[in-house]
């Protein structure tokens, strides 16, 4: 399925629909840094409010895989201010919590529907010339990337300066002013017949079909790993080597933004045809990343240094996926994204649990050992990628 339309040149619509990813990929991010707070407040154990994260991160993976394919048969117009609105709904249950179920309960429901930043970048790649593809990919992507990076640190000074639960009354009022502006301004797009059922059936032929999506998933899934281990371990060791505040361990992580502000520039390069190259660029810096980051045990500098390389190597290994994966298939652009960021948080997943894992049996140093695996493992799927391109794309 193509489309002329080309929203390229609507720089407007374009920043507002990178700020809306960051909003809704925030979203999952602000009870990261308020465990204690909360813990106060409703007079929980730790164990109990640290469940509040593992719910946003449970309820996201499930919107990825049931809600994000859904892109691909619903009006996208509609139906990507439709889920931001109830993602809002959620952060103003946060917001108003009575007990902590309750805020279980916004967290769950802000977690399912702020997947609308995995259909609005999808949607954006159908509404641009194919030749502004990656340009288009890393614009949003910036968006999202930094609305993480931001989010725990707002989350914290916000919660020093007022209280914690101020963070969601800020941000689901944004979510809403910026859905109702995207639901004026959104062009429309063709959707496709299918039955909901029927979406799941069609991703278990794209799995099957489509290698470089296997592929490039693996890619994705294990270099989200080598990163998430710097999100399990990093207030840790900053507390334990530099003594740090919740609110400048914090602060250390904004270096990252730097790195998910190029992911515009890393986009135009690769709609130029070097979306194979960044990759291996990109593995290239994860790789020189964990040389920095084991030093960082010893001086913050490196470790800064460290963790803003890991946030640009990530940045540019991901958008050179995305580039190439939205090319696979441009009739089934959200079902391709579902799959590929289904893999991609599970990888994130198991990057955390391992490297608290590595952290407990072996210190810094065997997490790092475990960082440097996981991009090897990331190296030997982008060769079966190359291999596999060689053969079958002349």
């Amino acid at each position: 399925m193509t489309n002329p339309l080309d929203i390229s040149e609507d720089k407007a619509l374009l920043w507002l629909m990178a700020i809306a990813c960051g909003i809704c990929a925030g979203a999952n991010y602000y009870a990261q840094p308020l465990i204690h707070s909360i813990q106060l407040y409703f007079q929980a154990s730790q164990s109990d409010v640290a469940l509040t994260v593992t719910f946003a991160q449970v309820s996201y993976a499930l919107g990825l895989l049931f809600i994000v394919p859904m892109g691909d048969i619903l009006n996208k117009t509609k139906f990507i201010p439709l889920l931001m609105f109830c993602a809002a709904m959620g952060l103003f249950i946060c917001a108003f919590s009575i007990n902590l179920p309750m805020l279980w309960l916004g967290t769950i429901i802000a977690g399912l529907f702020s997947v609308a930043a995995q259909i609005l970048i999808p949607f954006a790649t159908m509404a641009v010339k194919p030749e502004k593809t990656g340009e288009v990919v890393g614009l949003l992507m910036s968006g999202l990337l930094v609305g993480i990076l931001l989010s725990t640190s707002l989350a914290g000074l916000l919660s020093n300066l007022f209280n914690w639960k101020i963070i969601y009354i800020v941000s689901g009022i944004l979510m809403l002013m910026v859905a109702v502006v995207l639901n004026a301004r959104l062009p429309h797009l063709a959707s496709q017949k299918m039955s909901y059922f029927g979406i799941f059936k069609s991703m278990g032929q794209l799995i099957k079909q489509e290698r470089r999506l296997v592929y490039r998933s693996c890619v994705g899934a294990f270099a989200f790993a080598t990163m998430s281990i710097l999100f399990s371990t990093i207030a840790i060791l900053m507390t334990q080597s530099f003594q740090l505040s919740d609110v400048m361990v914090g602060c250390v992580t904004l270096v990252g933004v730097f790195g998910a502000l190029s992911t515009k520039k890393i986009g135009k390069i690769a709609d130029r045809g070097f979306s194979k190259s960044i990759t291996w660029i990109g593995i290239g810096i994860l790789a020189s990343a964990w040389i920095f980051l084991y030093f960082g045990q010893y001086y913050l500098l490196s470790y800064i240094a460290g963790f803003g390389l890991m946030n640009l190597g990530l940045a540019t290994v991901h958008t050179s996926n995305q580039n190439i994966i939205f090319r696979l298939r441009p009739d089934a652009k959200s079902r391709i994204n579902s799959i590929y960021m289904t893999s991609y948080f599970i990888g994130g997943a198991c990057g955390s649990a391992l490297g608290i894992f590595a952290w407990h049996h072996g210190g810094w140093l065997s997490a790092c050992l475990v960082g440097i695996g996981l991009i090897m493992a990331c190296a030997v799927f982008a060769l079966l990628d190359l291999n596999f391109v060689k053969k079958h794309v002349v």
